[in-house]
């Protein structure tokens, strides 16, 4: 078996023949390699919100350890792995007017609402910046009901590299399937990934060419348009090259992605894809959205026939349907812990060294103000965080504190993420990160 360090390596190596660029490779080995740890991020945004009966233990009011508490059922799969886990009650994104969604103000900490463009990257985005570089820095998956999965295969709604540009979520797992490993597969998934890839070279010189006639008010944001294409091919190629590192993690293709049953089974696939993208070093920053950040959702493969916004509706606590949903979540958590776990990587694991962030695009639930914002963290990012307890958050302060938590973690030295004095003095009642939080 390969050790993290010659993984790492050898991609390193193929990456930096590919750019040309001697370094980009020591970029991606700096902290393998280093007197430092590879770190990675892992965004797990529910839609509906997060209501805080579902992970508070019962009886407990105030901050305290969680090794004599009994986790609620909704999270019950989490119960082996108290000591990793961090429940956060009391943080608030009022400034961020959520009520059905929060869309991008989610992980911007800013106000966001329907179709409104993200006003500043997230902090998804911002921490893929942070953290070693690899070859798809930022990766983003949507959940949704196999109708939407297959007429909108991707969306935007919750990640931003910046103002007005939205970062769009894979939702069909035989695109993404293509785009991760098409270079590496036979038979018709590499015919499909060959195809799609000569199609996209001409509409990206296509574009290219178009965009030159345009007026002058309108090239910058056509010249987006064709960045997109530039991106997909340039991560084409790239992928190309490390073809014999990724043989080793793709997933095993079978009916689930060519004749699911039920949208559950993409959304597993999508699944698959996201932790194998992490566990080959393809990425370090990987954004689930299970509703795609929106109002929708599906999970008929749990037995659940309501669907979409209805689902809001509804009461989580002591909700069957909720409960179902909740632990199938739950169960998604414990399967990245589990393969993350199982690849060693310096002194210990990768998982050692990663933080999962579980919480909602909308707060505590359905038609919400943000008053109060629920947050599990899974793991502590190789000791930056505590873990193992609940902390109830004493005073006013922002989900924004929460993400300059997790920049001051990844080495940046920031006070805070996305919210200028004047929207502080009115929404914070500090500065700096949650010192609750980190270790």
């Amino acid at each position: 078996m390969l050790s993290r360090r010659q993984m790492l390596r050898g991609l390193a190596a193929s990456t930096g023949a590919a750019f040309g660029a001697p370094l980009l490779s020591e970029r991606v080995l700096a902290s393998p390699l280093g007197n430092t740890t590879p770190k990675r991020v892992i965004f797990f945004m529910q839609n509906q919100g997060f209501d805080p009966k579902t992970c508070i233990p019962e009886g407990m009011k105030h901050s305290g350890t969680l090794a004599n508490a009994k986790l609620p059922e909704p999270i019950s799969a989490l119960e082996p792995y108290k000591e990793r886990l961090h429940i956060i009650n009391g943080l608030h994104g009022l400034h961020t007017s959520p009520s059905h969604s929060a869309f991008f103000g989610a992980l911007g900490g800013y106000r966001g609402s329907d179709g409104v463009p993200p006003s500043a990257s997230t902090i998804d985005y911002e921490l893929s910046k942070v953290l070693p570089q690899t070859l798809l820095p930022h990766l983003c998956i949507g959940m949704d009901s196999i109708e939407n999965m297959k007429a909108k295969p991707t969306i935007a709604t919750l990640s931003a590299s910046g103002a007005g540009q939205p970062i769009f979520m894979h939702s069909n797992p035989n695109h993404l399937y293509q785009i991760l490993y098409g270079g590496i597969s036979t038979g018709e998934i590499r015919l499909q990934h060959e195809a799609r890839s000569s199609v996209l070279s001409q509409i990206e010189l296509l574009a290219a060419a178009k965009g030159q006639s345009l007026p002058a008010s309108d090239q910058q944001r056509y010249g987006q348009y064709v960045q997109g294409f530039q991106e997909v091919n340039g991560l084409r190629d790239r992928l190309d090259t490390v073809s014999d590192h990724l043989r080793q993690f793709a997933p095993k293709v079978d009916d689930r992605y060519t004749n699911p049953e039920f949208e559950t089974d993409w959304h597993d696939c999508l699944l698959d894809l996201g932790i194998s993208a992490l566990t080959s070093g393809v990425t370090n920053t990987l954004t689930i959205g299970s509703g795609r950040g929106e109002i929708f959702g599906a999970w008929k493969g749990l037995g659940i026939d309501q669907q979409g916004h209805n689902l809001g509706h509804m009461d989580q606590p002591d909700n069957p349907i909720w409960i179902k949903i909740r632990q199938y979540n739950s169960r998604m958590l414990v399967r990245i812990m589990e393969k993350l776990e199982s690849v060693p990587e310096g002194s210990g694991t990768m998982m050692d060294n990663t933080v999962i962030v579980y919480t909602s695009n909308n707060a505590d639930k359905q038609h919400t103000n943000g008053a109060n914002w629920p947050v599990m963290l899974l793991g502590n990012f190789d000791g930056a965080f505590k873990s193992g307890c609940f902390t109830n958050v004493e005073g006013k302060r922002p989900i924004n504190a929460l993400y300059t938590s997790l920049l001051r973690a990844a080495g940046q030295n920031v006070d805070r993420f996305n919210m200028d004095d004047k929207m502080a003095k009115k929404f914070d009642d500090s500065t700096g990160p949650l010192r609750e939080v980190l270790a």
